[in-house]
């Protein structure tokens, strides 16, 4: 797995709030049922990024969670080093406590440019493209959907 769960949620949740127009909020309940992820869950890692300075939070009948930075200057890769720490695609790929060009392991070789890739790709995939690319989706599968049941 590239990432734990809990950024995997984090990364989720965003994604669902990129959409809002500035300074509008969302509920963790009503992220939770778009998303499918456990309400209690996803509020501890909103809480987190709230922390991170990701999101703001408010409470109260007005309350609920926004982005506290625009998605588009969000890279998944900043996302996933909140939650799961800093330096998570430096780390040996066998779990080796050293692995660097002194003291290789294995897989070493091959790792390297992968890593590479993988953090150039989160790097450079911000949390606006993801919900761009989800809502371009969502729109495709609906107009299908339309199209089949008119037949």
């Amino acid at each position: 797995m590239l990432f734990s769960r809990s950024a995997e949620y984090a990364i989720r949740g965003l994604v669902s709030l990129a959409p809002l127009p500035p300074g509008e909020s969302a509920l963790v309940k009503d992220i939770a049922a778009e998303t499918g992820i456990p309400v209690h869950f996803l509020a501890k890692i909103l809480q987190d990024l709230a922390r991170s300075g990701f999101l703001k939070s408010n409470k109260g009948p007005r309350g609920g969670f926004r982005m506290a930075i625009s998605p588009s200057d969000l890279p998944m890769l900043k996302v996933i080093e909140a939650v799961d720490g800093a330096g998570r695609y430096q780390r040996c790929i066998l779990g080796g406590e050293e692995c660097n060009e002194r003291a290789l392991c294995s897989m070493h070789d091959s790792w390297v440019p992968v890593r590479s890739h993988i953090v150039e790709y989160l790097q450079g995939t911000s949390i606006a493209d993801l919900a761009k690319s989800l809502g371009e989706k969502r729109r495709l599968l609906a107009r299908s959907r339309r199209g089949t049941s008119a037949r």
